[in-house]
């Protein structure tokens, strides 16, 4: 026991302190955002929209994630991954607070597709700033780190959540959403400051070469898409098809969604460390994780057994688990040919566009063909971006070769 004590801890040694006070502010921010995992069932039930509307409106949120994404982007390369996660913090507290006061379908859309703007801005800034703030030997166990801090906050989140909506009823979330995305900014302002910290490293790069003519790294992209486009089924049909088809309540969805953090917190990076010294690819170990979130899903279909959720829910975190650090690993390494904030950017778009498409589909696919054909298709999808994966491995290959 004292032994595996022992690794766990060794497992966070090495880490700058910069990465950790980012995964604080990390963990505060994403501790407050409980209302997205139930937006869905906010939108079906205290609005009274139809399945279709909420697929449009998560299609404003993907939208909005997508613009938020490339403009975090140039803002970065621009200003510097500092000020635009200031400022997309604080916008985006005060947004959360005034999105609980629209109610009509179109005010709704626009309202989210302002917050996604403003709030996605954050990420390709985050990433940026996390490869900033780490050495070379670190970025895989610092991206796993604040991963710990986004699943932290996300297993605590919706238990929170599915108390507060048991008692303040859902428009609770959006304060408590807001006052810690404020929160999460002041704290930003006082530790990371620019003229209080230095950075470990920046990528420098006299003749950049531009994101969108790497060829081998849009085959990247898409296979990325396809692999948002299963996961975050987990963030729209997935809880419906809890509630409706399985009986959950709100609470034991909460519960369900808060194991998937609380098994990230306890085994991500000492998993991860023990992964970086296999001698598997990057890309392999992605395809890994995507073949293990595309069976999370295709298992729902193999019985009425309730433990068939649980188990999907492990698969899918084994799978996250594996998929996300290495994914941004490989992303962070094809940066250093150009500019950064570019290269990250178009890895946050990737999950946009999964945003803008699959909730969509996946809503009126339920609708129209029922669970077990969705499921059936989501399967597909995953498999489309296994094999997509394998054909970037052989590039990759050819082009060392050369």
């Amino acid at each position: 026991m004292k032994s595996i004590y022992n690794n766990y801890i060794n497992s966070f040694k090495g880490l700058s302190k910069e990465v950790w006070w980012l995964s604080l502010i990390t963990l505060i921010n994403r501790a407050g955002t409980m209302v997205i995992p139930f937006l869905s069932l906010y939108l079906t039930q205290d609005l009274g929209f139809t399945l279709e509307n909420v697929g449009i409106i998560m299609s404003c949120f993907g939208l909005g994630s997508l613009v938020g994404a490339w403009l975090g982007g140039k803002l970065t390369d621009r200003f510097g991954p500092y000020q635009v996660m200031l400022v997309s913090l604080i916008l985006t507290g005060v947004l959360f607070i005034i999105l609980q006061f629209l109610d009509s379908f179109w005010s709704v859309c626009g309202g989210i597709f302002l917050l996604m703007i403003i709030a996605d801005a954050f990420r390709p800034a985050t990433f940026v700033a996390l490869n900033s703030y780490s050495k070379p030997e670190n970025k895989t166990r610092s991206v796993t780190l604040i991963r710990l801090a986004i699943n932290l906050g996300f297993s605590a989140g919706p238990a929170i959540g599915g108390i507060i909506i048991a008692t303040l009823g859902y428009r609770g979330l959006f304060w408590v959403d807001g006052l810690t995305c404020i929160a999460a900014g002041v704290l930003l302002l006082v530790v990371l400051n620019p003229k209080k910290v230095k950075v470990q490293e920046s990528i420098q790069n006299k003749m950049p070469l531009s994101a969108y003519k790497d060829v081998p790294y849009w085959i990247f992209i898409i296979s990325m898409v396809l692999f948002a486009f299963v996961f975050v089924q987990y963030f729209s049909t997935i809880p419906i098809y809890y509630k409706d088809a399985r009986g959950l309540t709100e609470a034991q969805i909460g519960l369900l969604l808060a194991m998937n953090g609380f098994l990230i917190v306890v085994f991500e990076m000492p998993l991860i460390k023990f992964l970086e010294t296999r001698s598997l690819s990057k890309i392999a170990h992605v395809m890994i994780g995507l073949l293990l979130v595309t069976l999370s899903l295709l298992i729902f279909n193999f019985g009425s057994w309730v433990g068939i959720l649980v188990i999907g829910m492990l698969l899918m975190t084994l799978g996250e688990m594996i998929a996300f650090p290495f994914s941004y690993a490989f992303a962070m390494d094809r940066a250093r040919r150009g500019r950064p904030g570019e290269y990250m950017a178009l890895y946050s778009i990737s999950f946009s566009i999964a945003h803008i498409f699959a909730h969509n589909s996946g809503m009126n696919s339920i609708a129209k063909l029922g669970y077990e054909t969705t499921w059936y298709l989501a399967a597909f999808i995953g498999l489309l971006g296994i094999l997509l994966l394998l054909w970037l491995k052989k590039v990759l290959l050819k082009s060392t070769r050369n």
